[in-house]
């Protein structure tokens, strides 16, 4: 397939820059886990905290919102000026998407434990720091999981928009193609970007399957 005479894709591009390619691959999987997991901790302590007191929801969560609703490209241009161009910027920005969708299922997984399982734990002598490692936390898991893979995949596609901060992984290629007209490697970039949000996807799965086998669906 050719667009004005040129290529879609040049696969002696491919064959000649595999190791860069490999190379942005491992960046942008970098920049994704680091942000989930750093948005996942800072979400568990935030649920926490509105566990231990409701009225601390509708602040948290408004604050998560309004950082939610920022476009990306302005949120990497207001952080710019204070921390650079670096993968600081990048993930201050990315972690600050992941804190509403992750706070929202960690708060509903919990309050989702049944009243009874709750009695049942506390009867047998649970502390509560038991209660929430022992029966919360593991009840709560599908809702949880089902929360990381939303923030995993939305992840996965505002790294591609990093690239404009020289931190993009696989959104480097699809700047390079804009920039040079030039659609091997905005194809490439495009391409392993959704691979890679359905890979994610289909792993976190698996995970929700293998420690919350019950969740799975009996046909």
């Amino acid at each position: 397939m050719t667009i004005q005479g040129e290529p879609l894709v040049r696969f002696d591009w491919i064959g000649n820059n595999l190791g860069l390619i490999g190379e942005r691959l491992w960046e942008h999987i970098f920049l994704t886990v680091l942000a989930v997991g750093l948005g996942l901790a800072i979400s568990f302590g935030l649920s926490l905290a509105i566990r231990w007191n409701g009225r601390l929801y509708l602040p948290i969560t408004s604050i998560a919102g309004v950082l939610y609703t920022i476009p990306s490209l302005a949120l990497f241009a207001l952080l710019v000026p204070f921390t650079g161009l670096s993968i600081l910027t990048a993930e201050i920005g990315l972690v600050s998407y992941t804190l509403l969708i992750l706070t929202r299922n960690i708060v509903g997984g919990l309050e989702g434990v049944p009243a009874d399982a709750r009695e049942a734990a506390i009867g047998m002598g649970y502390t509560a720091r038991q209660l929430l490692l022992r029966v919360e936390l593991p009840l709560a898991l599908p809702v949880i999981i089902a929360g990381v893979r939303v923030a995993t995949v939305t992840t996965i596609g505002l790294v591609t928009v990093t690239a404009l901060i020289g931190q993009g992984g696989l959104g480097q290629f699809i700047l390079q193609g804009i920039q040079r007209f030039f659609y091997t490697p905005l194809v490439v970039g495009a391409v392993l970007s959704i691979a890679l949000a359905i890979a994610a996807d289909a792993l976190l799965v698996g995970l929700q399957r293998a420690v919350a086998p019950w969740t799975a669906v009996k046909r």
